[in-house]
């Protein structure tokens, strides 16, 4: 009796075991038929926790194939009832493939989920590049992270050991890097890095995500990094040269910018940014020929021919304030003094001028002219200039 009740023990487990499995069979043929709410009831009822019957399917690496194939009918259906079978259908079959390698100790489903992989892979990349176009930035990043990891699994790369997917990779960082999550921007831009990716461009992004951290010392050490592997690249000493001229560094900006025209000598921003380093450090003969250098490569150069002219100016109004001092009983060192000042007026004047004419609406332009035709009695220039303010106005 009790061997009889063994046996009829065991005939039920593979009843119940053949009926689970054929539940399997029946969710793949209801996704071939189209019916994936069915097949979907079906399959998930295979793999219910809470069901004793379920064991079997549970630990069967077939069961977890069909559920991946499945949900991705889901993702891939243009039924918009079918799509709201689940919020995030290729999550679930991704899981579901991993799950078949993770009970497949006989490697007997890896060339089919090698092919599975394969073809999510396929609708990953198209549900990341969708997400990233309406902005979901971390749905995005989601998709693009479970791509690099099927990548990596073993199975899916067992016929190329050292594939690196590095597009996917700089993706990732760039999906991750306007979710604002910045660390995970850093980490897959800097992986990049390793396989030379976009070039000195990575250097930047990296860079542009510590600062959005306001590590200045991480986004300048990237920079660094960058211009070792690419000591020739015009962007990087670029992007040098702002950290430093935002940390007020002048020496150590002035230094980058001089490695930054003899790369590019006929540069006219160089030129212009190393005029305005050195007229910070009031350096007016340096400041001076560096403005000159940059009108010469830039001949509508606004800023430079402004700059030219606010230096003459502010050189008339020191000399001013000088002849100011002279006392009240020496009239003639006064004149003497004075005269001066109105010499570096005059050499402001074209260089005003010029700007004026380059951008022709500038207030703060017309400003310094309106002074300096009055301070050198410029009459009719100066009635000139203020028609044209009213005008403005």
């Amino acid at each position: 009796m009790k061997r009889t009740t063994i046996l009829f023990a065991l005939l039920f487990a593979v009843t119940c075991a053949f009926a689970q499995k054929g539940k399997v069979t029946s969710a793949l043929s209801y996704k071939e038929a189209g019916k994936l709410d069915k097949a979907v009831e079906a399959i998930e009822e295979t793999i219910d926790k809470n069901n004793p019957k379920s064991e079997g399917s549970i630990a069967w690496p077939r069961t977890w194939e069909v559920r991946g194939e499945i949900f991705q009918a889901v993702f891939e259906s243009k039924d918009e009832n079918f799509k709201k079978l689940n919020a995030d259908p290729l999550t679930v079959a991704y899981d579901s493939y991993f799950k078949v390698v993770e009970l497949d100790t006989k490697k007997s489903f890896a060339k089919s989920v090698k092919i599975k992989f394969t073809l999510l892979v396929g609708d990953l990349t198209n549900q990341a590049v969708a997400a990233f176009n309406e902005e979901n930035y971390e749905k995005a990043l989601k998709s693009f992270e479970q791509i690099l990891s099927i990548e990596q699994n073993p199975v899916y790369k067992a016929d190329d050991p050292n594939v690196i997917d590095t597009v996917i990779m700089f993706n990732a960082g760039l999906a991750a890097y306007n979710a604002k999550n910045y660390d995970k921007a850093i980490q897959f831009y800097k992986e990049t890095t390793k396989y030379k990716y976009n070039g000195a461009k990575t250097y930047t992004m990296i860079s542009a995500a510590y600062m959005q951290k306001k590590d200045t010392l991480g986004a300048l050490l990237s920079l660094k990094e960058g211009l070792v592997e690419y000591p020739e690249n015009g962007p990087l000493l670029v992007e040098v040269i702002n950290i430093f001229l935002n940390a007020n560094k002048v020496d150590d900006a002035k230094a980058y910018l001089n490695k930054a025209i003899a790369l590019d000598p006929k540069n006219s921003s160089y030129y212009f940014a190393l005029g305005t380093l050195y007229d910070k450090q009031q350096d007016p003969e340096n400041a001076t020929s560096n403005y000159l250098k940059a009108i010469e490569f830039k001949d509508d150069y606004f800023d430079a021919y402004y700059n030219l002219g606010a230096l003459y100016y502010n050189k008339g109004v020191k000399q001013v304030d000088i002849a100011n001092a002279v006392p009240s009983n020496q009239p003639q060192k006064y004149e003497e003094e004075k005269d001066k000042a109105d010499i570096e007026f005059k050499k402001a004047i074209p260089y005003m001028e010029k700007a004026h004419e380059i951008n022709p609406t500038d207030k703060f332009t017309m400003e310094s002219l309106k002074t300096l035709y009055y301070r050198l009695k410029m009459l009719d220039k100066h009635a000139e200039i203020v028609e044209k303010m009213k005008n403005l106005q």
